[in-house]
């Protein structure tokens, strides 16, 4: 059952932006995808199994490196929780400020195959044209989970591989493929 309609999109554009029990959800959400395969590993923790005590921290430095011109984070809230979320950067160098990057993408396990990761997507292109004056979005997606066709079902288009960039474990390497959107 499509959820999508029912969604509420909250962005939050400086650290103070969120309440301690969004950071909770979020850091709640970052640890069940993360253990449920999701290819959201961030290189300051352990591969999974992860817990709250160590995506807690990351989930911090990321909070606390919000600013609204160059990175927000958009949450998707199916009533009081947090469905899903990911990040939105804009890079400061000049030749590439029209760019921006969204990683960290994830729908919470609980909420998986109701619509949350498509509508996260488009309200980013929204947010990332309306709001911050973006041309072009790019992101990286980890090879072998059906990301690429995830993503190529919404519009955006491959434009490279790292063959082998990403070990997921020994003997598992798998591509990082690079995608990208028009606004």
């Amino acid at each position: 059952m499509a959820i999508s309609e029912s969604l509420r999109f909250l962005q939050a554009t400086r650290p103070d932006a969120l309440t301690a029990d969004q950071r909770r959800q979020l850091t709640d959400c970052w640890v069940a995808v993360a253990n449920a395969g999701g290819a959201v590993i961030a290189a300051d923790f352990p591969m999974p199994p992860v817990s709250a005590r160590e995506v807690a921290p990351v989930a911090d430095r990321l909070i606390g490196g919000l600013e609204p011109a160059r990175s927000r984070i958009l949450m998707a809230v199916y009533g009081d929780t947090l469905a899903g979320w990911l990040v939105l950067r804009r890079d400061p160098h000049p030749l590439i400020a029209h760019c921006g990057v969204v990683n960290h993408v994830q729908t919470h396990p609980g909420f998986r195959g109701r619509g949350i990761g498509a509508a996260l997507m488009e309200r980013v292109r929204e947010v990332a044209l309306e709001e911050m004056g973006l041309e072009r979005l790019q992101l990286s997606a980890r090879a072998g989970l059906g990301l690429e066709e995830f993503y190529g079902r919404l519009g955006w288009m491959e434009v490279g591989r790292w063959p082998g960039a990403l070990r997921v474990a020994p003997g598992d390497d798998r591509d990082d493929i690079l995608m990208s959107i028009k606004l």
